[in-house]
């Protein structure tokens, strides 16, 4: 049987968006940031739920998050982060394949100002899609952080 395959694992762009990886996941810029470093954190296998994941997938996942918050501290000087993740297409998750989104947040940015849970990671209309260049440059800036 072939590996289910996502956008995530397709697309050539993502590639030049990617920060790091471990064993078993993977972490990349997103196209539409909050703030600038909003990255994503995904298994390298195609899952859609958490519930799918192995253990070894949700400890590198966690791993994973925790190098690049460190990074994105670094590159950004980010004080804080919002988290958080989408299940289900009727509910935000627009990609299914199982995705951990980090907000890198800093005083007076223009993130997300409104914390209740469904204002949280989609406010559709308010951001646009960022160019790839852009994103690749940032990707870069946060891979010489990445320690």
């Amino acid at each position: 049987m072939a590996e289910k395959q996502s956008i995530f694992t397709t697309l050539p762009e993502i590639k030049e968006r990617h920060i790091a990886e471990n064993e078993t996941a993977w972490a990349f810029l997103t196209n539409i940031p909050i703030t600038p470093g909003h990255a994503l954190v995904c298994p390298k296998r195609v899952v859609e739920t958490l519930e799918e994941l192995t253990e070894k997938e949700l400890f590198d996942i966690f791993a994973l998050t925790s190098l690049v918050k460190d990074a994105l501290r670094k590159t950004f000087g980010a004080e804080g982060f919002n988290s958080a993740w989408n299940e289900g297409s009727d509910y935000g998750q627009s990609v299914p394949h199982f995705h951990l989104h980090i907000v890198p947040r800093t005083p007076g940015d223009e993130g997300i100002t409104e914390y209740e849970p469904r204002k949280f990671l989609y406010r559709p209309g308010s951001r646009e899609d960022s160019p790839e260049a852009e994103l690749a440059a940032v990707a870069q800036s946060i891979r010489n952080n990445v320690t």
